[in-house]
């Protein structure tokens, strides 16, 4: 079975049978070389069986920085993760890095999803304009500490009496490390999220007393974003 290109660009995610994601970041330098690093992993991918190891899909999206690519796949579990690296991945890497020397594998982090808002049947055909990646890191806050996070702002993001103009939806997942936190966020556009974080509260968020709570949150290390473009995703059997 070939890989195949999803006709619409995003990664299904309201799928039940993911148990683990995988996030990563490559560095390329320019647009140019965004571009043809995409090519690439597009043929070397293309040009071989899907590895029926446990790989659901696999997700690529190029920075609106210029430089970054943020790569996004999902797995029945880490033991699928783990065979696929020791059987299919290196082949794969080879000719990409071929194709364009000098990528930089700057961070592969692990995650299980956990609640998500604005999914569903009604957001699945949206084809996003922007993905904004929010990553938040915790220390000396106990293990719970991104969960605990994590639905605070989705209590923020639900009784906000503004909630900003362009969010399509909002994917959190919860590093397996117990200290980070991801959020897959799909916009209409990046200047929609350029314009929500004009806003007068924290972050994209109206001034209250949530979202202020989720500022204000004990243990939070780091919180940071990138703008994405939406790139392939691919999937093992006939394009959905």
């Amino acid at each position: 079975m070939k890989a195949v290109v999803r006709t619409v660009p995003r990664p299904d995610l309201d799928r039940t049978d993911v148990g683990v994601v995988k996030a990563s970041t490559w560095r390329v330098g320019t647009p140019e070389r965004q571009r043809a690093t995409v090519d690439a992993i597009a043929a070397a991918w293309a040009s071989r069986d899907w590895p029926a190891v446990g790989l659901l899909s696999y997700s690529v999206h190029i920075g609106t920085d210029g430089d970054t690519l943020f790569h996004y796949s999902q797995w029945t579990d880490e033991a699928a993760y783990q065979e696929f690296v020791r059987t299919f991945r290196d082949d794969r890497n080879a000719e990409i890095d071929a194709a364009v020397p000098g990528i930089q594998r700057v961070g592969l982090h692990t995650y299980a999803p956990y609640r998500s808002l604005g999914t569903g049947a009604a957001g699945r055909d949206v084809v996003p304009g922007c993905v904004v990646v929010v990553e938040a890191e915790f220390d000396g806050a106990g293990p719970d500490a991104a969960r605990t996070w994590v639905d605070l702002v989705l209590d923020a993001l639900t009784t906000d009496p503004a909630a900003p103009a362009g969010g399509i939806s909002g994917s959190f997942h919860l590093g397996t490390d117990g200290a980070r936190m991801l959020n897959y966020a799909e916009w209409t556009s990046e200047e929609a999220h350029v314009e929500a974080l004009a806003s007068p509260g924290a972050g994209i968020g109206s001034a209250t007393p949530q979202w202020a709570e989720v500022a204000a949150f004990p243990g939070l290390t780091a919180h940071r974003f990138r703008r994405y473009l939406p790139g392939p995703t691919l999937t093992p059997g006939s394009p959905r």
